[in-house]
């Protein structure tokens, strides 16, 4: 049996295919999940081809294979592409061409043995193979998006105190409930696109306050960023170079934009854990002087290690590329349960990432990113920073103060 009604897995599969990233006839489909994602990766050939896609196809990358890699292969091997791999890369940008990840972790700890500066040699490598590539992603020529789907050792870790099983299908009924496809929600994927349109609203207003700096306090957290001239608000998806809109991140509650690289300041505290590369990192915290990160921490000195290894090998990565807004009005704020995953946890609190900007993030996604202020990086990782009590007050002209988050609830 799966873990979710045929019905209900079809619902969520054609929430991903026809919201997340707006598959059409004759056009492809390539998703890359783990083997436990399989009873969604068909439910997601089935929805593609409803849609009328000339071809879906199914990568399947194994946690335990690439910690492999990881450990074993040679300092010249690591980050090397082949050349089939490197084509399928470069076919993602082709108009007719979509690509989805499948999130949720199978082996939590697979790469427990990998020194965090190894792992950022592999993505950095990986990256840099694809100039190309990387130029059409900033103008929107790559259309993607990323879902989720529960796995036996993820479920385990948010709901302990049930069987495995039943943690599973608690969690894949999380997701419905989250991406609003649930019983509850209307009929097919209306009420997903009414949720989107709310978010792209909120992220017009918030554009048109024409904020020139944000504060963002909370338990251990007093950060000012400084927001560029042409700077642009975004949720609810996007449409892209080629027209299609899309939701690259179901679920999704933020309204979100790319500081200044160089002007952050403060202190900050992440309210939640962060599941990266597989190890679970807890009690994050730092400090920001012109833009970069000169304190962090973590608990663990093992697990501090490796992240900040991993941070501080690739350039830039010290920097913020994203802020994003999320108030108690998230429905997976409202769940009041941490999901172990940074596609839920990100969504249910306000959060920061380090590393990578958005180029669309700027009224003119063409020009030069860096003289416009967004962060140029290999690396991008989202940190929570949200609480109940989390305020975020920006700042306009001649000192003009708009209160944003007040008490973790919207105030526009």
């Amino acid at each position: 049996m799966g873990l979710l009604p045929a019905e209900e897995l079809a619902r969520y599969a054609d929430a991903v295919v026809k919201v997340g990233i707006s598959l059409g006839r004759g056009e492809d489909l390539l998703v890359t999940c783990q083997p436990a994602h399989r009873e969604l990766a068909v439910a997601l050939v089935e929805a593609g081809y409803r849609v009328g896609a000339r071809h879906v196809d199914i990568e399947y990358n194994d946690p335990l294979v690439r910690a492999a890699y990881l450990r074993c292969a040679s300092d010249k091997s690591i980050g090397y592409v082949a050349p089939w791999r490197a084509r399928r890369v470069r076919a993602s940008v082709k108009p007719e061409t979509a690509t989805l990840w499948i999130a949720g972790e199978s082996e939590p700890g697979a790469l427990d043995d990998v020194p965090g500066k190894r792992l950022a040699t592999d993505v950095t490598r990986s990256l840099r193979r694809f100039p190309d590539v990387r130029r059409a992603s900033r103008i929107g020529k790559r259309r993607w998006a990323i879902a989720a789907w529960p796995t036996e050792s993820w479920a385990e870790t948010v709901y302990p105190a049930i069987s495995k099983d039943a943690a599973q299908r608690r969690l894949a009924r999380d997701l419905l409930d989250f991406c609003r496809v649930g019983p509850k929600d209307p009929p097919g994927v209306t009420g997903l696109r009414k949720h989107l349109s709310a978010l792209r609203g909120r992220a017009r207003r918030l554009t048109r306050l024409k904020l020139q700096r944000l504060e963002l306090r909370g338990p251990g957290t007093n950060l000012s960023v400084a927001l560029h001239d042409e700077t642009l608000w975004l949720g609810g998806g996007y449409t892209n170079f080629y027209g299609k809109r899309t939701a690259p991140n179901l679920p999704t509650e933020e309204c979100f934009t790319s500081p200044i690289a160089s002007a952050t300041e403060g202190t900050f505290r992440c309210s939640q854990p962060l599941m990266f590369q597989g190890t679970l990192i807890e009690g994050i915290s730092g400090e920001f002087r012109g833009g970069r990160l000169v304190r962090f921490d973590a608990k663990g000195k093992a697990h501090r290690d490796f992240f900040a290894d991993f941070l501080f090998a690739i350039k830039d990565a010290d920097r913020l590329g994203e802020v994003a807004l999320v108030d108690s009005s998230s429905r997976i704020g409202k769940a009041d349960r941490i999901y172990y995953n940074t596609l839920l946890d990100e969504n249910a609190a306000a959060h920061m990432a380090f590393g990578s900007g958005f180029s669309h993030t700027r009224a003119d996604s063409d020009k030069n990113r860096a003289r416009r202020g967004v962060n140029d990086s290999d690396a991008h990782v989202d940190v929570m920073i949200g609480t109940d009590d989390f305020e975020a007050t920006g700042f306009g002209a001649r000192g003009r103060r708009v209160p944003l988050i007040a008490d973790g609830t919207w105030q526009i």
